[in-house]
């Protein structure tokens, strides 16, 4: 989204034949506004859609009403919405922002939020990357140091946090040349768990393992360290995935890594109660999210559609 524009002085005084009353108020909200416990970005939005509202709301008989009396607050409320929408062209979530903004100014004048249907906003599965993209970040990880190598590969397939991933000491993750298992001690709410390792993540661990033990102190327990030898941020940790991912041509957080370990294994029609135990999920519909259509699966449906000569 671009970034919103705070009104000018002459764009909240316009004159208007029912605007006096809406004007006023207006002025009075943006005052208050500014000593408002609001992220800045939310103050700059929250005056420039207000603003908007009180534009459009002037030029509207019922304006003072709109102010002041409940029925008269919602119906302005939905021949605003109707407005952006079809007038202005506005995008779902756009729309729903400046709703929210306009329930703000009505909270200010003592009237609560107005009563409208917010638009409904496709859901879409969490931003995964798909085979190739894995496969481009995993060789540009074969040119990285065996740590920064087995923060990548571990995080794609084992589905930790960031946070639980720097929390991690050497003995929560146990291998053998059969199987292997990191433990998670203090994942999110405090839950414990146990996710196994395969063939490919234990063979970067065990290699960042034998390189770890020649430069750092034996009094470290962290897994993953820095060159001064102490645990790694999370923003260390998202910064070395950033870097192997640019090398691969991409733009990956550390989470999307998460993301994709997730819907691999949904796609790949692994049980969800099992999911959802693996990736550390209380509520079984965070996990079923992963099921949902991507953008890439939309397109992929529609070019389907087309008729070879």
């Amino acid at each position: 989204m671009d970034p919103v524009q705070l009104p000018d002085a002459a764009s909240t005084n316009r004159r208007a034949p029912h605007g006096d009353a809406a004007r006023g108020a207006l002025g009075r909200y943006l005052e208050d506004l500014v000593g408002q416990p609001l992220a800045a970005r939310t103050r700059q939005a929250y005056a420039a859609h207000v603003s908007s509202y009180v534009d459009w709301l002037a030029e509207r008989p019922e304006a003072e009403a709109a102010l002041r009396e409940p029925r008269a607050r919602d119906f302005a409320g939905r021949d605003f919405k109707r407005y952006l929408k079809l007038e202005r062209g506005w995008a779902p979530s756009s729309v729903n922002l400046a709703l929210a903004a306009t329930d703000h100014f009505n909270r200010f004048l003592g009237l609560g939020p107005a009563v409208v249907t917010r638009e409904r906003i496709a859901q879409s599965a969490p931003r995964a990357l798909d085979e190739d993209e894995q496969r481009a970040l995993v060789r540009a990880a074969e040119h990285a140091t065996p740590r920064d190598r087995a923060i990548v590969v571990l995080l794609l397939h084992t589905g930790l946090r960031l946070s639980e991933l720097v929390a991690l000491d050497v003995g929560d993750v146990r291998t053998s040349a059969r199987k292997g298992v990191v433990i998670v001690r203090s994942g999110k709410g405090d839950a414990y768990r146990e996710v196994p390792l395969n063939t490919t993540a234990r063979a970067v661990v065990d290699e960042w393992r034998k390189q770890r033990a020649k430069i750092t102190p034996e009094s470290e327990p962290a897994l993953f360290v820095g060159r001064g030898g102490g645990r790694l941020t999370p923003r260390a940790v998202d910064l070395v995935v950033r870097k192997i991912a640019r090398a691969a041509g991409l733009e990956v957080s550390a989470h999307v890594l998460r993301h994709t370990c997730i819907t691999k294994l949904v796609r790949k029609g692994s049980d969800v109660v099992l999911v959802a135990e693996l990736a550390g999920h209380r509520r079984l519909e965070t996990t079923r999210r992963y099921s949902l259509p991507s953008d890439a699966d939309r397109q992929l449906a529609m070019d389907g559609l087309e008729i070879e000569d």
